[in-house]
């Protein structure tokens, strides 16, 4: 675990230590490292080939044309990716989770995960996430992926209705629930629960810094911040700083 005053730089990876280290963004002193279990990070990820992949060797996505008429009866083709694993129970894909800590002795923050993604070859900045199990609902899997990925319990205070997540491209929707995390003031992190080949880095942020924290990640190289993620973050700064008549 890492504590750094409010302007300084942000936390840069460990990579000697866990691969699955978590951070606090805080404007506490001292400076204090937690490495989780094992595997080790050894080196950084590597993209040794790129090639097509036949829809009937894909697991988890399909290539698919789409034949349709517009809206002035024109014949038009659409190429779109489609997932192959939508719930059946929820008939979503996937949830996001947007989430609020409270801590006895620091302000509101947020969780963020940072993870390798290899169709960018970089590192994403995000909120927990995942896919819905067949047998789930979409609030059942946001608490059971955000208990994966940070190793909190957490309390939903809300669902989104379904949204699209790349309509231009894909089939593929989600929804975002809110989820808030009553922190016991313990510095020590809980497990995770990550699945085989899954890297995920936590850190927390205060949410006045939320914004800003962002703008700074997107400088640093090989990183870059989950649309989803910037738009909310963005969206509390608007409100915050531009006058609209949004209530402040």
């Amino acid at each position: 675990m890492l504590f750094q005053t409010p302007r300084s730089p942000i936390p840069q990876r460990l990579f000697s230590v866990s691969s699955r280290p978590i951070f606090w963004c805080s404007g506490l002193p001292a400076a204090r490292k937690f490495s989780m279990s094992p595997p080790l990070k050894t080196q950084e990820p590597v993209i040794t080939r790129i090639s097509d992949l036949p829809n009937s060797e894909a697991k988890w996505v399909a290539l698919k044309k789409i034949e349709f008429v517009d809206q002035v009866g024109k014949a038009r083709t659409w190429e779109v990716a489609v997932r192959k694993t939508r719930a059946v129970k929820a008939g979503v894909d996937a949830v996001a989770i947007g989430n609020v800590l409270l801590h006895p002795d620091r302000p509101p923050s947020t969780m963020i995960v940072i993870q390798y993604r290899p169709p960018l070859d970089a590192y994403t900045v995000e909120w927990p996430a995942g896919l819905i199990d067949a047998d789930e609902t979409a609030e059942e899997a946001a608490v059971r992926e955000f208990k994966e990925e940070t190793g909190y319990d957490c309390k939903v205070l809300s669902m989104s209705p379904v949204q699209a997540a790349d309509p231009g491209m894909s089939n593929t929707n989600m929804q975002m629930a809110m989820v808030e995390v009553q922190l016991d003031g313990s510095d020590e992190p809980p497990e995770q629960r990550v699945e085989d080949g899954e890297h995920i880095e936590r850190v927390i942020v205060p949410l006045a810094e939320f914004y800003d924290r962002l703008v700074e990640y997107s400088k640093q190289p090989r990183m870059i911040v989950a649309a989803k993620l910037f738009h909310f973050a963005a969206g509390m700064h608007f409100a915050k700083t531009q006058n609209y008549g949004i209530p402040k």
